[in-house]
């Protein structure tokens, strides 16, 4: 059973992290990898963090990569909780 809290601190975790590699960008430094950004917006259930950092920091919303998986993920991880939610909580 995966604690609602480590969800939530999955999600800000990955909203920084969108946060700091807009920064990055826009500082011209070393950037996170795209890869890395996929995989905490997929893989590690952070597509709501993901999806406001896009909409916030305007951040990878013109990359197909990004805009495409992003809310096909928010998709997916929403059915998920509510099953979870359903199934443990109620």
């Amino acid at each position: 059973m995966i604690p609602i809290y480590l969800i939530c601190a999955l999600n800000l975790v990955t909203f920084i992290v969108y946060g700091v590699d807009k920064f990055k960008a826009k500082r011209h430094l070393w950037r996170i990898p795209e890869s890395v950004l996929i995989l905490f917006a997929t893989l590690l259930f952070g597509s709501y963090g993901a999806g406001l950092g896009m909409l916030i920091w305007h951040h990878k919303t013109s990359k197909p990569k990004f805009f495409l998986t992003v809310p096909l993920f928010l998709i997916i991880h929403s059915v998920l909780l509510f099953l979870y939610v359903k199934t443990f909580l109620l």
